[in-house]
């Protein structure tokens, strides 16, 4: 087949990259010049394990390429994905679709022959109507279908997900695009990975449902943590017990910061608005954004409560500033939120992160980067643990305890014991024990 991919951020070069790595022949396409001259390159512009490999790869056997060109992109294609950025628009917390609909009226105009419009990105309910609608009013003799198929895409483990995923949904509503789709997905077929097909609004409310539902658990886990605090229970004892129900699951039982990144805060805030526009409020998911911005403000008074009430003139060392591990995605990450607030009252924050630099230098002014944990430990007053990157995991605690001013260790990912953090020389704060 061969697939056009407009939009080379997260989801359209993952995707784009892992189509062509089916066989499939993929051009992806960009407004942005500079993105494409690197990618021409090989140089990938988003830290994701693995893809630069596999990006390598199928420009060198040919199935890859990318282009400013959409009619170049479109001569002879089977199916469009659109995969561009759906962000929350400023002011009322609806996805901004403004691209997505750019998008749909720049194929009508370059669009020859059959082929299925999809659209990857993140969308609300009727999103995938109203592309259609605007294709149908900008070229009224279009031979197409619409399609929808969300991306259920983890950061850190995005190839692994599109190649071994838990289920592809696609919403479509012609026998003609099923069979294009399918087509499409056939490798995964071969592989018996579950193929949902849906119409196009289940489709569309699967992927905010399902987001929706795991932001859900991590809010409710990081309630439980606070109640834990109060009456002598460990919140990784409850979280083992829980999941092992089949019920529940142990996935998203992580005790921690609060949630960030591309999808949880976007797509729990358009679902909410979703409810309210239609009168049905989804009062769940509103408190659980509520809760979460809660709890990153609550991290601040934990790491106050470890340094007597007061950070100022104190140097607090802060490891790991991207949402999550393996990803140099600072989207709505909790530090955000913690790092500014400590500065705010004075403290003076040293700041190392494996891949978090690049973009944190801009989101984060004031911080000092390190390049090393243990240069950034010396001489401080407190250690953060923000993210659980594996460089953490293995730390010499002797070694810091040792370096530091004084050895506090403000844990929020409960990476260590606190039997072993004590045993080191530690003061220990967890989260949830």
């Amino acid at each position: 087949m061969k697939i056009a991919m407009i939009g080379t951020g997260y989801v359209g070069l993952v995707s784009g990259v892992c189509f062509s790595d089916f066989g499939h022949d993929v051009i992806c396409v960009d407004k942005a010049q500079h993105k494409i001259d690197a990618l021409r390159n090989g140089e990938v512009p988003i830290y994701e394990p693995g893809l630069d490999e596999l990006l390598d790869r199928n420009v060198k056997s040919g199935r890859l390429s990318f282009t400013l060109d959409l009619a170049e992109a479109m001569e002879g294609v089977d199916a469009v994905f659109i995969g561009v950025g759906t962000p929350t628009r400023r002011g009322d917390g609806h996805a901004d679709l403004s691209y997505v609909y750019a998008a749909a009226k720049e194929i009508a105009e370059t669009l020859k022959g059959y082929a299925v419009i999809v659209t990857k990105s993140t969308v609300p309910v009727g999103t995938n109507r109203e592309v259609e609608r605007i294709i149908r009013e900008t070229n009224p003799d279009a031979d197409f279908d619409v399609a929808s198929n969300p991306e259920f895409l983890r950061e850190g483990a995005a190839i692994e997900d599109f190649m071994r995923p838990d289920r592809v949904v696609v919403g479509i509503e012609s026998e003609r695009a099923k069979d294009v789709m399918a087509e499409i997905y056939r490798p995964l077929s071969l592989r018996d990975a579950p193929i949902v097909y849906t119409g196009l609004e289940s489709a569309e409310m699967i992927k905010y449902a399902a987001n929706a539902f795991l932001a859900t658990k991590i809010t409710f886990i990081n309630e439980i943590a606070n109640l834990c605090e109060k009456v002598g229970a460990d919140v990784q004892a409850v979280s083992k017990g829980m999941g092992m129900d089949g019920r529940i699951g142990p996935k998203f039982l992580h005790a921690g910061p609060g949630y960030g990144g591309s999808c949880f805060p976007k797509d729990t805030n358009a679902l909410a608005r979703i409810g309210q526009d239609h009168a049905s409020p989804q009062k769940i998911v509103e408190t659980v954004i509520s809760i979460n911005e809660d709890r990153k403000r609550q991290m601040v008074e934990k790491v106050l409560d470890m340094c007597d009430g007061r950070v100022a003139g104190m140097k607090v060392a802060v490891f790991g500033v991207t949402f999550k591990p393996n990803t140099d995605d600072m989207r709505e990450s909790p530090a955000l939120t913690i790092v500014p607030a400590l500065i705010g009252k004075g403290a003076k924050v040293h700041v190392v992160d494996p891949q978090g630099r690049r973009e944190g230098e801009d989101l984060l002014p004031g911080v000092t980067w390190e390049d090393d944990a243990y240069a950034a430990a010396t001489d401080a007053d407190a250690i953060v643990l923000l993210t659980e990157w594996n460089e953490f995991r293995g730390l010499d605690l002797d070694r810091l305890a040792r370096g530091m001013n004084t050895a506090r260790l403000v844990d929020l990912r409960n990476v260590y014991s606190r039997k072993i953090a004590e045993e080191a020389g530690f003061t220990y704060a967890g989260i949830g024990r």
